[in-house]
């Protein structure tokens, strides 16, 4: 079986893209398939590849690419969430998959069909070669704000020992916490960028506060958090947590959730959205790994409900690495991997 290796920068590590068609349709037997596969991983220096893209030839009229995210956990082979999504591995898997079972040319568009949480994500090449995509996260019917609040208020109080965070819980690509970096303390955005593992494990008590609000595992992925501050006109500044350390910049999902997130009237990041004096419908988001745009439309239908129609987010690249041959059954069938192919980013 041959696996394919893409990066999409900002993720914390590459995507090991798969055919789906290969794997086992069989909840227990595809986890039993793909810890074999993270072996075989570890077995030839690759253990820090962490996201797995199961896809294949969308059998709906209206999807280029069926896909599926797993994400692979610490503390063991077999330990892997099959819940949410993660656009940077959509991304890589879109690259990935370039010229095999779907065809990348600017003005077109490479569309997924998300099976983890029914997503439809749009990928628009920029320009011929260039490896850079405007991603369209759209919403079809248009989804009402008010479902994306995940408690149905716009804050919660989160409790962490006597002390408790103002938070949002919003879900859109994938359930996020946002939190005003303020109320931690980080009142520039050169503290937020830099702050270390007492922040980290703050965020980290917020997260799983917001878990057991939810009735969801405290040792599970979701929801995530990001910290969110409006140091300078235009602009957002984010830091986020990802699986397990600080992500280098914000997920894709992440940023689409925080896109949505601004029109939702009176939650943390619509207030620091005004607080910054955003443009309606356009964020600037910048992140200790770089800077990106994401824009969203929202209208009202006539009894006044907004309504969110699409998140697109801007200027994100992509890369094939390389190839590796993997034996289901067991063993490599060869031992390659491309050495220039980082460990971390």
């Amino acid at each position: 079986m041959i696996a394919r290796f893409a990066l999409a920068e900002g993720a914390p590590c590459p995507t090991l893209v798969l055919d789906r068609t290969r794997l086992s349709g069989d909840e227990h037997e595809l986890r039993a398939e793909l810890a074999l596969i993270r072996r075989q991983l570890r077995g030839v220096d690759a253990a820090h590849v962490l996201k797995l893209a199961l896809v294949a030839p969308s059998r709906h009229p209206m999807f280029d690419l069926d896909y599926r995210f797993v994400q692979c956990l610490p503390g063991g082979d077999d330990r892997f969430e099959f819940r949410g999504s993660c656009g940077h591995s959509i991304l890589a898997a879109v690259v990935a998959e370039a010229g095999r079972t779907v065809s990348l040319v600017p003005g077109g568009r490479v569309r997924v069909r998300v099976l983890n949480n029914g997503d439809h994500v749009v990928c628009e090449p920029d320009e011929a070669g260039s490896g850079s995509f405007t991603v369209h996260f759209v919403q079809s019917p248009q989804t009402p704000l008010a479902r994306l609040l995940l408690t149905g208020n716009a804050t919660d109080a989160l409790a962490v020992g006597p002390r408790s965070y103002e938070s949002s819980l919003v879900s859109m690509g994938n359930p996020y916490v946002f939190v005003d970096a303020r109320s931690l303390g980080l009142t520039s955005q050169e503290q937020l960028f830099g702050a270390g593992d007492e922040v980290f494990a703050r965020m980290a008590a917020i997260r799983n506060s917001a878990a057991e609000l939810l009735g969801w595992p405290v040792d599970g992925t979701f929801p995530k958090i990001a910290l969110v501050g409006a140091y300078h006109p235009g602009r957002l500044a984010v830091r986020a947590i990802s699986v397990p350390s600080w992500h280098p910049t914000l997920a894709l999902t992440g940023t689409t959730c925080l896109g949505a997130a601004v029109s939702v009237e009176g939650s943390v990041p619509y207030r620091l959205a005004r607080a910054a004096g955003c443009d309606q419908g356009r964020v600037e988001v910048d992140t200790p790994g770089g800077t990106t745009s994401v824009t969203s439309l929202v209208t009202a239908d006539d009894a006044g409900e907004a309504n969110l129609h699409w998140v697109s987010v801007g200027r994100k690249r992509a890369y094939q690495l390389g190839d590796l041959t993997l034996r289901l059954g067991g063993g490599r069938e060869r031992e390659e991997f491309p050495a220039w192919l980082p460990a971390s980013l």
